[in-house]
């Protein structure tokens, strides 16, 4: 069994696939993911790993909505170039998982004609209904809307080209055209629920020094990227009100400087310094702790610490930290906004409120600050629905691998397609 894995940032949401791969008997599993990203990561065990590079950057002076297609052109065109070297060493895959956002699977179906393709789709922009429009705070224009469906290109070739498409959840499912949804299938990435567990004696020290442990009012906000996106400028502007009513807080904003998914604010170097510029001395800076990126051990104690975890997000690509805060029982307070309302239920696993209405952000974190039997109730709630949902090892992980076997098996379309000749390699363009 030979199996090729792509993805710009591997293994992305490949972690837990690439390593039930490479502990199939028998398996040769090849993974390819950008060099920039990858030169100071050690490669999984039982894989090797194989790095392209775009031949140049994207075109200065390019149509704006061209720069996210001729990136993906690029990253396709070298992903091609290191797929026909596999090929002329023998290497052909009987299976493909392929990230489709970045343009990587534009050209594979050329190299690997008969290997059956899995694409996963992420997310397909649309002009209404999910993030696009959300926030009246800033408006889309015509050339949002016209980027976007632009932008759509990429997803839209690789499908035509995949036998099969993964997703992660049913909002995300349902935001693709019918003709996608038709060979997709809905199998989140899954959560260790064995290893990410609740600890009622964790207790964290952030990169400064300070720790926090059972006795604090530990209140979290968790981002890759703080922005707007994940709802950071409304967290932010509830924080005076929050601090004041409660003098024994202490905030803890994981999160790096540059924006994930939108865009930097005007007149400030990122949203953290707008926003508390914007908050001045309303907010208490010596309760407040930005601690940027953390390793990922430290963030579960986090998580495992905090008596209120509050989460928001823009309709769009749920979160890995809020199955992982439900998993270690943190109690929740998030925005009712999709895909969050697939997975949290108000008053059932969680409290829900509207993403714009910071005065009930606050009232939700000062009902879990007062309750303990709240908390307890709620994070076991979300805890058991995690592992009833999510589990990796009982359901997704499971569901992940019956898929790829049924494309080994030959459940596909392109079996039939004769074998090419090797062509010759890309040109730079």
């Amino acid at each position: 069994m030979k199996i090729l894995l792509v993805h710009q940032n591997f293994p992305g949401q490949y972690k837990h696939l690439v390593r039930a791969f490479a502990a199939a008997p028998g398996a040769q599993v090849i993974a390819m993911g950008d060099d920039k990203n990858l030169a100071s990561r050690p490669a999984p065990p039982g894989i090797e790993r194989v790095t392209y590079k775009p031949a140049r950057e994207t075109t200065r002076g390019v149509h704006p909505y061209l720069r996210q297609i001729e990136a993906a052109v690029l990253r396709g065109q070298a992903a091609a170039r290191k797929a026909l070297e596999l090929r002329k060493r023998g290497f052909v895959p009987d299976l493909i998982c392929v990230h489709a956002a970045w343009g990587e699977a534009l050209y594979l179906r050329d190299i690997f004609p008969r290997s059956p393709m899995l694409a996963y789709l992420e997310f397909y922009y649309r002009g209404q209904g999910a993030d696009m429009g959300f926030d009246a705070e800033f408006p889309t224009s015509l050339d949002d809307l016209l980027r976007i469906r632009t932008w759509n290109m990429t997803h839209q070739s690789t499908f035509f080209s995949a036998d099969w498409g993964v997703t992660p959840t049913q909002w995300q499912a349902q935001a693709f055209p019918p003709e996608f949804r038709q060979r997709l299938s809905v199998i989140p990435e899954g959560i260790d629920t064995e290893a990410l567990r609740p600890d009622p004696g964790a207790r964290v020290q952030l990169p400064g020094g300070r720790s926090f442990g059972p006795d604090d009012e530990l209140v979290t906000f968790i981002s890759r990227g703080l922005e707007p996106y994940r709802g950071f400028h409304v967290f932010m502007r509830a924080l005076p009100e929050l601090m004041a009513r409660r003098p024994r807080a202490q905030v803890v904003v994981v999160g790096g400087d540059t924006p994930s998914y939108g865009r930097a604010p005007a007149g400030a170097a990122n949203w953290r310094e707008k926003l508390l510029a914007e908050a001045g001395p309303r907010i208490d800076t010596g309760r407040l702790h930005f601690t940027g990126k953390i390793p990922y051990p430290a963030l579960i104690s986090l998580l495992q610490s905090s008596r209120a975890h509050v989460y928001l997000t823009y309709p769009f690509v749920l979160s890995w930290s809020l199955l992982e805060a439900m998993a270690v029982g943190a109690p929740i307070a998030a925005s009712a906004t999709a895909p969050v309302n697939e997975v949290l239920q108000h008053g059932s696993n969680g409290l829900l409120f509207d993403f714009f209405d910071g005065e009930a952000l606050v009232e939700s974190v000062c009902r879990l600050l007062d309750d303990a039997d709240l908390r307890q109730t709620l994070g076991s709630a979300a805890r058991r629905s995690v592992v009833e949902g999510y589990d990796l090892r009982s359901r997704c992980l499971p569901a992940q691998l019956e898929l790829a076997q049924a494309m080994l098996r030959g459940q596909r379309t392109r079996g039939a397609l004769p074998a090419t000749p090797l062509p010759a390699a890309a040109g730079e363009r």
